[in-house]
């Protein structure tokens, strides 16, 4: 694959590219269907009837004709770890895995191929998706284990088991004191270490893992990209940081990039970003950085999402606070008074509505700040009424990651139960009471397939199908809403919704095509239906 660099449009008013599908999904209010595209230095130059677009082809115009054929705006994740998860991609996988045996079975063959030392990491396990429904322990895996450090982690990352030699390589026992916002697993009847590692927990073996070098990054970055544009995704918006963000930079040099990166960092980065010059998002239509993510609590799944009542199915506790309030508020403001835009991560309504009193203060305190805020919660799974109207009143974006909800509505209810659950994963709440969203996956916590978060928004129902209906249907959306909150939207969080997100004059050529019509399909059919070409910058990622 190559990179194409975008450009003006100048010269000829010819077009380098026209593209001709069965129909074309702009994304504009104002002209949402056309026939066809005209495309010049990677820049759309013209939208609109197939006989319209006819006089800007001459002899150098390639001209691609799919009918039958859906082309949408190029997919633009707006919440990813593609690094991680671009490794992932070569590790053990565990998602699927039925039980603990199938688990385990699959950690030793996975070993049993791997030098004495290397560390097994990733995985992605889901024990709700287990008839026992309990966590896993080193017990379990330390005999498949003997010569390789094992930490891997749960599907949404803020659980993890580590095997006994990566306790011992990070010196965890069984006296070790639990870290602020996190919690280490101890068996009920003995207090011994089970493996088990919760939140801020994870970071004592974390801290033990060697650090991945530049060629370990560039190789997970390297599959990532090709999944990606496998996929139809043409921009991501990612959890980064400065080690990742240089080899994305050389990517950028070789011509190596395929899809647009926004690169976020941890908000403990904000006064090295202040002290290069950044004050806010920076860069061009390739390669961004200036975002800012925050953690307020951890997942719902792993019991440490932060709510002000108790657990249904654990009444001993309301999760866990990642940060202590005070000091989330100084981290916000500071942020935001450099002029960087913030993501707070926040799952439980304490969490939700903690984020934001934190964007509140920020905006009272820093009455002088001159660049546009795109402040943003990610994944905002459960939110109070009361908290709906401070999202629109103080200019919150909601990032949603839309599957999370036909994948965690399995046990949710026995987890906090159905009052909860009916002020949860509110896409068309929020969409419909004038809130800004913006789409992606959370990717490797849900797979980076679009059409699986699309299929979740419209029907709220599990994949094979049920509830009849959706699970609390009035939170359904369009298609049309659905694609646009994937595109347009994240391109609007981001602050480059001036320029992608739609397929009309003026705007970046990043195109997905379908090979078939998904408006025409029942959403069962959505699944199934391939991307037959990727297009960034008006040029072709996928297929190479």
């Amino acid at each position: 694959m190559t990179m194409i660099q975008a450009a003006g449009c100048g010269g000829s008013t010819n077009a380098d590219l026209v593209l001709i599908p069965g129909r074309v999904f702009t994304a504009s209010a104002e002209k949402p269907w056309v026939e066809a595209l005209a495309v010049k230095d990677g820049v759309i130059i013209a939208a609109g009837l197939e006989s319209e677009i006819a006089g800007l082809i001459d002899e150098g115009t390639e001209v691609l004709r799919l009918p039958g054929m859906l082309a949408v705006p190029g997919f633009n994740d707006a919440h990813v770890h593609f690094f991680d998860s671009g490794e992932g991609l070569s590790s053990v996988q565990l998602r699927d895995a039925r039980d603990e045996t199938e688990f385990r079975d699959r950690i030793g063959a996975f070993a049993d191929n791997l030098p004495e030392g290397t560390w097994i990491l990733h995985g992605n396990w889901d024990h709700e998706s287990w008839p026992s429904r309990e966590h896993p322990d080193r017990w379990l895996v330390d005999p498949v284990t003997p010569a390789n450090p094992l930490f891997v982690n749960r599907l949404d990352g803020h659980i993890g088991l580590a095997n006994t030699l990566a306790l011992e390589l990070a010196g965890i026992d069984d006296e070790t004191p639990d870290p602020e916002g996190g919690e280490i697993g101890r068996d009920p009847a003995t207090g011994r270490a089970t493996g088990i590692l919760v939140d801020t927990a994870q970071d004592l073996v974390y801290a033990a893992i060697p650090t991945p070098d530049p060629a370990r990054i560039r190789r997970g970055l390297e599959a990532g990209l090709q999944h990606a544009a496998e996929l139809g995704l043409t921009s991501i918006q990612d959890n980064a940081d400065p080690r990742i963000f240089e080899v994305y930079e050389d990517l950028y040099r070789e011509g190596a990039l395929t899809l647009r990166v926004n690169a976020w960092y941890p908000i403990s980065y904000r006064n090295d970003l202040a002290s290069e010059g950044l004050h806010g998002p920076a860069g061009d239509d390739w390669l961004r950085r200036g975002t800012m993510k925050i953690f307020i609590d951890g997942a719902m799944g792993s019991g440490s999402a932060w709510f002000y009542e108790p657990y249904s199915d654990d009444p001993t506790t309301t999760g866990l606070a990642m940060n202590d309030e005070e000091e989330l508020h100084r981290m916000i403001i500071e942020a935001d008074a450099l002029g960087f835009d913030v993501a707070c991560h926040a799952i439980g309504d304490r969490a939700n509505s903690v984020a934001l009193d934190a964007f509140a203060r920020a905006l009272e305190v820093n009455t002088d700040r001159q660049t546009p805020r795109r402040h943003r919660i990610e994944h905002a799974q459960v939110v109070r009424e009361e908290d709906m109207e401070r999202f629109r009143s103080l200019g919150i974006i909601a990032s949603i990651q839309p599957s999370h909800a036909i994948d965690d509505m399995r046990w949710a209810e026995k987890r906090i139960g159905r009052e909860r659950c009916a002020l949860s994963y509110r896409v068309g709440s929020f969409l419909h009471g004038d809130i800004a969203v913006a789409f992606g996956t959370d990717w490797a916590v849900e797979p980076l397939d679009p059409r699986l978060g699309i299929y979740a928004a419209v029907t709220r129902e599990f994949t094979d199908g049920g509830p009849e209906g959706g699970w609390f249907p009035d939170e359904r959306i369009t298609l049309e809403e659905a694609i646009t909150a994937y595109t347009l939207s994240s391109a609007a969080a981001e602050g480059m919704d001036d320029r992608k997100g739609m397929l009309v004059e003026g705007y970046l050529a990043d195109i997905t095509v379908f090979t078939r019509d998904l408006f025409e399909l029942e959403p069962g059919e959505w699944l199934e239906t391939e991307v037959a070409r990727t297009i960034v910058g008006g040029k072709t990622v996928y297929p190479e």
